[in-house]
């Protein structure tokens, strides 16, 4: 089965598995290139994307990252 059309996440362990590799893609993101990101992000968006209430995550998204990026290199 191809991995767009899989349940995101079928089990807990699955569910733990996304969550941390989200954590860890977040944490490493001003380190990524910026083309990775750009496509990491764009997946996210699409991914989390469920309908017309969702229209605000890609705005909600990004500051989430900048907020983040802010916290993360005050370290």
């Amino acid at each position: 089965m191809p991995a767009s059309s899989r349940p995101l996440a079928a089990d807990d362990n699955s569910a733990r598995h996304f969550l941390v590799l989200g954590a860890a893609a977040a944490d490493l993101w001003s380190h990524l290139p910026q083309e990775l990101q750009h496509t990491l992000f764009e997946r996210a968006v699409s991914l989390g994307h469920k309908g017309e209430r969702d229209e605000s995550l890609r705005e909600q998204l990004a500051k989430f990252l900048h907020e983040h990026r802010a916290r993360t290199s005050a370290r």
